[in-house]
């Protein structure tokens, strides 16, 4: 089978029935321009058991079939033509060496090829990526904390058309904003797949730990094919190569001296900047100033540094060529957006969106704990959806609801019929509930009304017998259609946190508390199917990896999680056949950039900017320009 585009809109897919594999050598650009590798991997599936897995880019042509060569060997019986993985037998527990080549109009491709290095005594299910914690530390209270394992994002950082991965180390004291007490220091590491540390970062004692202070953009922003990381910096934050930005010896904590005990650990005052780091070194290439200033603290709804500490960030191709940073102060009342251009030398400003301007007012008290970026009007450049409303590409208010904060929010194409991109939010004020909305205009296309704070909100296609995504929330009384009727009342365990495709169908799989599950549709059930042992999710109830994404391999997503201990790192690859072949989803640029915003506050899961589900299946059917043939 294969899923063809009629027309360009964004990034084209394409489906085809079958197995295969992946790799990296020849770099493809996506629609962000990024360059991406074949992403091959190796995982050993069982005692004597290796599949293969590797991207299908949009630059190989429609009929591309690809070799599996291991240690110089070639394995597969004839050119893989359908999917993107192979299974080998190979019960050797020695190093072994697979590459992955495009065979074109019967000619092997060479310059396309992807590399992939299976260690000796490979573990079975995963890629192994040992840690080094930093050491524990000492508050000046006395406490003391250990650290864990965190939010991580990927990108190519040395160009060399694979990704490495960031990963962000909390303490185990780390607090929400409306909690005193002293925090450890916020650390970032750099590390290869094959384990190798590039640099550690030290956020130094004046940036407070926890899910809402340190956003952490990890992008290639000026386009040399090396991604740099953005993240909020303060006085004695060292960098990759040990320089300190600032004041080394300044202390900003309140409560270091014994005053205010109540508050102790806030920070309330002094220098504030924004630093943009080298992805190859962690270099501090620039640092300015951070906007907004924090000014009186009084002016963003308290007194005492909770209101004011809300960070957000994101990353936008705001004039749909380039990308740009864009970092968020404020949510519950006062919200400012400023967004940036890095060109290799220096950070410039684009604009800046205030609430406190008197234009945009109302926008005031409307963001969520996390964001998402697309171009949601069709005119080639990206919005950015905050919560209840949404800013334009040019820095303007683009919609208001009004309904307010909330912490979940998911954007895609809910309806495969149409183009169109929206919204299902939920929200905390104990009246509005959740609502479906237009992501262009704001259009409420249903709500569902709650006494209560609605704390968590899903979306996606899990069920073949009901039409679009559906979708469902702590307060929805069941599984909802994108009528918003319920189709289905309250199943039983369904989580309601995060999302993968996991199983090779077109449906998606539930992520929660270390465990992905099925929704079975025909007993409204919802199943484990893989288990991550040995590993914990991070963020209490919250319960999400370090990352999910189409990383690596074909089309379906890792899952990247800390081991119990947290001496390392796993990304678990999905065992199981599928008959289907795609574009990498890395080459969408909604799906991008919402694995770039994953980390940010409370994460959320991965959606492309297109209707993905099981109502593609179907032969001579159109959905939103894509044609699926047998």
């Amino acid at each position: 089978m294969e899923l063809r585009k009629w027309k360009t809109v964004g990034v084209g897919l394409m489906l085809s029935a079958g197995w295969g594999f992946g790799g990296s050598v020849a770099v493809s650009a996506s629609g962000t321009g990024e360059m991406l590798g074949r992403g091959a991997v190796a995982v050993r599936v069982s005692p004597d058991t290796v599949m293969v897995g590797w991207r299908y880019l949009s630059s190989d042509p429609l009929g591309a079939a690809f070799n599996v060569y291991r240690d110089g060997l070639l394995v597969t019986p004839r050119p893989v033509a359908v999917s993107t993985q192979f299974y080998d037998y190979n019960p050797s527990r020695a190093e072994a060496f697979y590459e992955v080549r495009p065979v074109v109009d019967g000619r092997e491709v060479a310059a396309s090829a992807g590399r992939f290095v299976l260690p000796a005594d490979a573990p079975t299910g995963y890629l192994d990526i040992p840690l080094e914690p930093p050491a524990p530390q000492r508050m000046p209270d006395g406490d003391s904390c250990r650290y864990a394992a965190n939010d991580a994002s990927v990108a190519d950082l040395d160009g060399d058309g694979e990704f490495e991965i960031v990963l962000k180390w909390d303490p185990t004291n780390a607090k929400d904003n409306s909690h005193s007490g002293f925090t450890g220091t916020v650390f970032f590491d750099a590390y290869k797949l094959n384990g190798k540390r590039l640099w550690r970062i030290d956020m130094g004692r004046n940036i407070r730990a926890g899910a809402h202070y340190t956003q952490f953009m990890v992008y290639d922003l000026d386009g040399d094919g090396r991604a740099e990381m953005v993240a909020k910096t303060a006085d004695g934050t060292v960098d990759g190569r040990g320089m300190v930005v600032g004041d080394p010896s300044a202390d900003y904590r309140v409560g270091v001296g014994g005053d205010t005990p109540g508050r102790k650990g806030y920070i309330a005052s002094g220098p504030e900047y924004l630093t943009v780091f080298d992805g190859r070194t962690g270099a501090a290439l620039q640092t300015v100033d951070y906007i907004p200033p924090r000014g009186r603290l009084e002016a963003w709804g308290d007194n005492y540094a909770n209101r004011s500490e809300r960070y957000l960030a994101a990353v936008a191709y705001l004039d749909g060529k380039r990308p740009s940073v864009v970092m968020c102060r404020g949510y519950y009342t006062r919200t400012v957006l400023a967004a940036f251009d890095w060109d290799g030398r220096q950070l410039k400003s684009r604009w800046v969106f205030d609430t406190d301007s008197a234009r945009w007012a109302s926008y005031a008290g409307q963001g969520n704990h996390n964001l998402r970026v697309a171009d949601v009007d069709g005119d080639g450049c990206d919005e950015i959806t905050y919560g209840s409303c949404a800013i334009d590409h040019d820095g303007t208010g683009l919609y208001n609801t009004g309904f307010g904060h909330g912490d979940a929010l998911h954007l895609t194409a809910f309806d495969p019929s149409s183009d169109r991109l929206q919204v299902w939010d939920c929200h905390e004020n104990r009246r509005d509930g959740s609502d479906f909305r237009d992501a262009a205009t704001g259009k409420v296309i249903f709500r569902i009304p709650s006494s209560k704070d609605v704390g968590r909100c899903m979306a996606a296609d899990i069920d073949p017998t009901n039409y679009g995504v559906e979708m469902w929330s702590s307060a929805s009384g069941g599984i909802l259609n994108i009528k918003g009727e319920v189709v289905c009342a309250a199943p039983e365990g369904l989580p309601v946190n995060m999302a993968v495709w996991w199983d090779g169908d077109l449906l998606r799989e539930m992520l929660d508390h270390e465990t992905v599950s099925k929704y079975d549709w025909t007993t409204q059930e919802c199943r484990p199917v893989a288990k991550f042992e040995g590993c914990l999710f991070n963020n209490g109830s919250k319960s999400n990896p370090c990352l999910q994404g189409d990383i690596l391999g074909d089309w379906r997503e890792e899952v990247v999680t800390r081991t119990a201990d947290n001496t390392a790192l796993r990304i678990y690859v999905s065992p199981l056949p599928t008959a289907y072949r795609f574009h990498t989803f890395l080459e969408d640029r909604p799906y991008r950039l919402s694995l770039v915003t994953e980390n940010v506050a409370y994460n959320q899961p991965t959606q492309p900017g297109f209707y993905f589900g099981a109502d593609l299946e179907g032969s001579g059917k159109l959905f939103r320009g894509y044609r699926f043939e047998k």
